[in-house]
This record gives structure tokens, C-alpha cells and sequence, in this order.
């Protein structure tokens, strides 16, 4: 058997290629959108795949399992659990409670683990040419290493309503009907590592197994003791806030996200041709911070390249409400590839070209504030955009608290006549967030020079003083 964990650092998301080296076929679970990473492996391992399949309708990242079918002319197996109104709305064999997937000498069998969605199902992996005995748990965002999907993300993204306790219940019986009967000895593989909001506290460590899980992580003590109350209060305790397009994507991965088919090389576009930056164009700088608060291009956003790249474009861009076109500064035609495809991953698409330079085009200076000079500002309004959790440790007095992936649906509670100070924990969201903010129109945005962190070790400094 050929097992292969592919992971994606911006979105914390594994996908799993596995084959059969008998028969040379292969099945992909949770394929990203971006699925020539699937094709080129197969081609490497001389194999075809012959089957698709995902966990569940993901909130987080745009899913690659109708492309990846369409591209290979491989069987597509999703979930019909969880109801009718979480039923795939596009073509799929269905899979239900038991059944399986039949790859070479590698069997899949399909368990319902509602919890985190009503339609979630799980994967007990049996290699066949080994042994009769399942040796791999595919959890997708069922269990996690040292925690637990998160049973409030229907109502956070907006999808659902009043659906966090009764999911959290849902997830207990899961837990004692489907995972705390299962051998020590199975492993366990997850959809998503640290970094991913579709739990609260995630291990950076790839795998783990049945009875480490039971051993160490926080909820077992509860399922072992069948105390269903106590779990759940610990479990909807401190969930991390929920980003505004998590809502989009569950809604195109149900509807089934529009097929991408194969794409050219984006075009090189002369910089001083680019009209109605801001209005009509989205102009991405992708440099570093510094090189933007030097140089910034009026209406541009500032996405920087960094591992969050595409979790940060999903902040202020959203392709439901605006078609604008999409230009992207990147060093050549491979790197402007590179990011196109990574902005698929969430389903912004109209990428239609890239700049080298930026000519003569128009710049807008970058205004910002020490925080030793806060208190010199008339009257600003203190928009802290980082999580709850971040805000709940401390924060600046008189802040408001608006999470980085919400601001931009939430302008009609931020004023124009002044100023508004920006700030996260180190600077690098709220430098993507306050170009967006000027992009919109805030001409009054101050940024917070280091933001909280800076703001803080002032304070300190001013009372050791």
C-alpha cells in the first residue's frame, strides 16, 4: 500500500493519495482545488486514480473532489448522510453508514461521524494484501490530534441556527459509537492541522493513534465517563471566531464548486495600462511589509506571499459580491501561476493577469502611529481585528473588536471623520486589512506601528519608568 499525506501550511489541510501497488490504483481524499499535485503523484507512482472521495461539505477551502474526478474520469463517492438539506446538490455515487470503496487490495469503509457537519463521515482504511483488520482512521474534521472539530461552525459561518449544542451531542455519540471502540493500535489521520479555525486547539504533529488520543487529549476523560454535560461544555468553551467566507464555502461546496479545467500561463500586463485600481481592478501587492508602507499603489490590496496568502486574500476579497478582475504583482509568469492557482483554493478565480513593477502608477503613503504617540490622536476609534481569545488576554483600552475576516462586512460600523487605528497582534494581518480599509474608501487609517505586541512592551516600559 502507498499512503502519502499531501498538506497545505496557508489552509492547515491534509488530503490523503493512497494506492494500491498490486493493481496500481489509487483513491484521493479531501483533494484541495488546485489537484495537479494529485495528477503529478499518480503519474510518479505509475498509477491511476480510479476514485475521489471527501469527509464532508468543508467551510474552509474550496474542495477538489468534483475536479479531480472530472480531470481523471474517477469515481466520485460523497456523503448522503445528514439529511436533505446537506446533501450534495451535483452528480456522486452516495455513501452511506458501512459502505465501502473498493481500491486494489485497499478497502474504505464509510462511518457516519456527525458533530462537526450533519453529513460527516470518516474512513476506516483496510489494507487487504496485511491483514482483515482496519489500521488507518481517516477523521477528516471528526477528531483531530489533541482535539475536536468544532460543533459551532454551522451557526458561525451563518449556515445554521442554534445547532451548537445539539451538534456537540451529536459529536459525543460519535466519539462512543465510532472512535473510543476502535483498536489502540489504529491510526489516526485528520483533515487539518495548527493553524486550522475548524477546531480550537489543534497539534502541529501530523498522525496519531486510537489510544494516544484516548491517553492525552482533553476529552476523553468525559466520553470514558459518559459525561455528555461536561463535554459539552468544554467543548463550545473558547471556539475561535469563524472567518465571513466559510459560509461561501460550504454553500459552493454543496452546490459543487464550478470546474476549472485545465489554464494557460496568467499574461504579463504593463503596469501604466492598469485603470480604476481600487474601483474597477483589485491590484494584489504581494511584497513584503516594508517594501508596501514605502511604496504602496493607491487602491491596492497587500497580501503579502507567506504561508497565510490565501487565508489572508479570503479576508477581503470576496468573488460572491465582486467580479472585479484580479491582477497580481509577482516576479514571473511561474510565481503569478503559483498564486492564482493558491487563490482557487477559496474559490477567487478571476485572476486575468500579472505585473512585474509598478511604473508610474499612482501611490498612496501609509499612515501610521507610535504607540507612545496614541494619545496624541484626536479622538481616534481602536479597531483590534484579532481573535477573541487574543482580545480576552488584553487589549487596548476602548477597543472594538471586529475579527480580520469579518471587517470588510462590517465597514457601516467604522467611521470616516477619525482617525481609525488598526492594529492585530504583530502587524501582519492588519496590514492586509487597513489596505483593504484605504481601498474601500477610509482615508482616515492609522496604522498601530507593531501593533498590540509594540503597544504592549510601551506600556511596560512606561511603568518600569
Amino acid at each position: 500500500m502507498l499512503f502519502k499525506r499531501i498538506y497545505d501550511e496557508d489552509l492547515a489541510q491534509a488530503s490523503y493519495f493512497i494506492g494500491c501497488q498490486r493493481t496500481g490504483e489509487a483513491i484521493v481524499v479531501d483533494p484541495r482545488r488546485d489537484v495537479q499535485v494529485y495528477l503529478d503523484e499518480a503519474k510518479a507512482q505509475g498509477m491511476t486514480i480510479r476514485a475521489v472521495t471527501e469527509t464532508h461539505i468543508h467551510a474552509d477551502y474550496l474542495s477538489g473532489s468534483r475536479e479531480l474526478a472530472a480531470a481523471t474520469g474517477a469515481t466520485l463517492y460523497l456523503s448522503d448522510e445528514g439529511g436533505e438539506e446537506w446533501q450534495y446538490r451535483f452528480p456522486h455515487e452516495g455513501l452511506k453508514h458501512g459502505d465501502t470503496i473498493g481500491v486494489g487490495n485497499l478497502t474504505l469503509e464509510a462511518r457516519h461521524t456527525p458533530g462537526h457537519t450533519p453529513e460527516h463521515l470518516s474512513f476506516l482504511l483496510t489494507d487487504g494484501a496485511a491483514t482483515d483488520a482496519p489500521g488507518f482512521f481517516l477523521t477528516g474534521d471528526f477528531v483531530f490530534v489533541g482535539d475536536l472539530g468544532r460543533p459551532d461552525l454551522l451557526d458561525e459561518s451563518g449556515i445554521g441556527k442554534d445547532t451548537r449544542e445539539p451538534m456537540a451531542r451529536e459529536l459525543f455519540r460519535s466519539l462512543r459509537e465510532e472512535f473510543w471502540s476502535l483498536p489502540d493500535f489504529v491510526q489516526v489521520w485528520p483533515g487539518h492541522g495548527a493553524g486550522s479555525a475548524c477546531g480550537k486547539a489543534l497539534g502541529a504533529v501530523a498522525s496519531s493513534t486510537v489510544g494516544y488520543e484516548k491517553l492525552v487529549s482533553w476529552w476523553a476523560p468525559f466520553v470514558e465517563k459518559g459525561d455528555e454535560e461536561a463535554f459539552v461544555r468544554a467543548l463550545l468553551e473558547g471556539q475561535p471566531d469563524a472567518p465571513v467566507y466559510f459560509s461561501r464555502m460550504k454553500r459552493m461546496n454543496r452546490a459543487g464548486p464550478p470546474l476549472l479545467g485545465e489554464r494557460g500561463t496568467p499574461k504579463e500586463l504593463d503596469p501604466d495600462t492598469l485603470t480604476g485600481i481600487g474601483d474597477t481592478l483589485i491590484l494584489i501587492d504581494t511584497r513584503p511589509k516594508e517594501a508596501f508602507d514605502k511604496d504602496a499603489v493607491k487602491g491596492a490590496l497587500h497580501i503579502p506571499i507567506s504561508k497565510s496568502f490565501v487565508t489572508y486574500a479570503s479576508y477581503v476579497i470576496d468573488p460572491e459580491r465582486d467580479e472585479r478582475d484580479i491582477v497580481l504583482l509577482a516576479e514571473d509568469a511561474a510565481q503569478a501561476a503559483a498564486l492564482r492557482d493558491r487563490l482557487s483554493y477559496v474559490g477567487i478565480d478571476n485572476v486575468v493577469g500579472f505585473v512585474t513593477h509598478f511604473g508610474r502608477l499612482e501611490r498612496q503613503p501609509v499612515t501610521s502611529v507610535a504607540p507612545e504617540a496614541l494619545d496624541e490622536l484626536d479622538n481616534p476609534f481602536i479597531l483590534d481585528i484579532r481573535t477573541k481569545s487574543e482580545f480576552d488576554a488584553g487589549h487596548l483600552p476602548g477597543a472594538h473588536r471586529i475579527h480580520g475576516g469579518r471587517v470588510m462586512w462590517h465597514l457601516d460600523e467604522l467611521p470616516k471623520d477619525r482617525p481609525l487605528v488598526t492594529h492585530c497582534q504583530s502587524g501582519a494581518r492588519n496590514t492586509v486589512v487597513s489596505s483593504a480599509l484605504r481601498a474601500a474608501g477610509f482615508s482616515n487609517v492609522v496604522e498601530l506601528e507593531g501593533s498590540y505586541a509594540a503597544w504592549k512592551k510601551a506600556q511596560e516600559r512606561r511603568v518600569s519608568a
